[in-house]
């Protein structure tokens, strides 16, 4: 059963919930330079008695210890901004920063995982077991949820469990079901090489803008037609640089893009196929093909009994009417990283609010969440430590 002390502690902090995202929001600082924000979590947890260490270069892991003994459970909240340009100015805490911006909801989760630390310190000896803290830089980039794991983030750990919030969803609403949630996400850039000339001989030339122009155009029949329609994939070209000068034939054309997909099977041949792709395009005019390809995150799968362990805190806290199916996205989450080494699970919170205009999309300057979700979001956090702990 859920505990009434930590809803009630919620409930009572909900005007302090609100101040401390908004100051966070105000406040955005990109991946790996959330120096302001660790320190503005490190000065909570002091004010709390919660021993913890900073990670390198930012980050903090915490620990409350129960007082009895048991598991070890993590909750994990991101904190990094975006380059993106707050587009909300009349708000009272928009971006003071130009060209940075809270486009995602870090600030609300990095805020629900404190006020849930506040809650569960209350209880902490009444918890069989530990609850670990991660407060992770660098999600924005696939990077902060690795390099934590590395300096120990889940060491000893037996169930993870982390929150997002979700602009697409009803404020009230929480998703978690078992299987895949997030896809795979890499990177890819495609250098094409050819012989540049002038525009009034183009015969004397191999022009790469005609190459790259082919390749983007064919390239999607990698997803149409080379994979079982069955298993989703996405291939998206993000990025095209060609030519130098209106009058001048390109000797040179580089792409960038990312794929995404559910199934390892079919993220391997996705590459393979991109790389075709590219070698028979050049080829067919003459030109070369150069393709690097850099994996990114791995597919968030939340595991069964962790999932199901989300859904009951959700319908004993909330009621059965908070819980939705939202369907896998593919959007991606460096918090595979965390269930590569121990079983957990990932929900979605809802904070899209058609009166308050926040159904905008994740990246958009124009992006906020309802604040009610706040309240729903750190009490999650605080349930499901509990339950886990003492079931």
């Amino acid at each position: 059963m859920i505990n009434q002390k930590i809803k009630q502690i919620i409930n009572e902090s909900n005007e302090e919930l609100i101040a401390l995202r908004q100051k966070l929001h105000a406040e955005p600082e990109l991946s790996w330079e959330e120096e302001n924000t660790t320190q503005f979590v490190c000065n909570y947890l002091d004010k709390l008695g919660i021993t913890y260490r900073r990670t390198e270069p930012t980050g903090v892991i915490a620990e409350i210890k129960g007082g009895n003994p048991g598991k070890t459970v993590a909750l994990r909240a991101d904190m990094d901004a975006l380059s993106v340009e707050e587009l909300n100015t009349d708000l009272s805490y928009a971006s003071k920063e130009e060209g940075k911006m809270h486009a995602c909801g870090h600030d609300a989760h990095t805020t629900m995982l404190m006020i849930a630390a506040k809650a569960l310190n209350e209880v902490k000896e009444e918890l069989a077991g530990n609850v670990r803290l991660i407060f992770q830089p660098a999600e924005e980039v696939a990077q902060g949820a690795k390099a934590l794991v590395e300096q120990g983030a889940v060491q000893g750990v037996d169930n993870v469990f982390g929150i997002h919030i979700w602009s697409q969803m009803d404020t009230g609403k929480v998703s978690c079901v078992s299987g895949p949630a997030f896809a795979s996400a890499d990177l890819f850039t495609v250098t094409f090489k050819g012989k540049g000339g002038h525009g009034a001989i183009p015969h004397t030339s191999i022009d790469t803008a005609v190459v790259a122009s082919a390749f983007v155009m064919n390239v999607q029949a990698v997803i149409s037609r080379t994979i079982d329609p069955q298993l989703a994939g996405v291939l998206t070209i993000g990025k095209m640089m060609v030519g130098t000068r209106f009058n001048v034939i390109a000797e040179n054309a580089v792409i960038e893009g990312t794929i995404r997909c559910f199934d390892p099977a079919t993220r391997a041949h996705i590459e393979q196929q991109l790389k075709h792709f590219a070698e028979q395009t050049a080829a067919l005019y003459g030109a070369t093909a150069k393709v690097d390809y850099t994996y990114g995150t791995k597919t968030v799968v939340n595991e069964a009994d962790s999932a199901e362990r989300v859904q009951r805190v959700v319908a004993q806290a909330f009621g059965e009417s908070a819980l939705y199916e939202e369907k896998p996205t593919m959007g991606a989450e460096d918090f595979s990283f965390y269930l590569e080494e121990v079983p957990g699970s990932f929900a979605l919170v809802g904070s899209g609010n058609t009166k308050k205009d926040t159904r905008w999309s994740h990246h958009h300057g124009r992006f906020n969440i309802d604040e009610e979700a706040l309240s729903t979001g750190a009490e999650l956090y605080a349930q499901y430590a509990w339950i886990y702990l003492n079931e």
